[in-house]
């Protein structure tokens, strides 16, 4: 018996259909997500984050010199 055979026969396609659908669930799932709250506070907060300079740790506010 060969193994061409024996993997044919354990019928291994249906473990590929659960996978996709479990993808496309989650995929669904963070769109609606994503979409849902996007003129929320947080999300305006975390726009202006590259760019905000308020800490104290910032490279921009660090001297070099000793």
């Amino acid at each position: 018996m060969k193994l061409s055979d024996i993997m044919s026969s354990m019928q291994l396609s249906g473990y590929a259909e659960v996978a996709m659908l479990l993808f496309m669930g989650a995929f669904i799932a963070v769109s609606i997500s994503l979409f849902a709250n996007r003129d929320s506070a947080e999300w305006e907060r975390c726009r202006h984050l590259p760019l905000d300079l308020e800490g104290d740790d910032s490279p921009a506010k660090q001297s070099t010199a000793p």
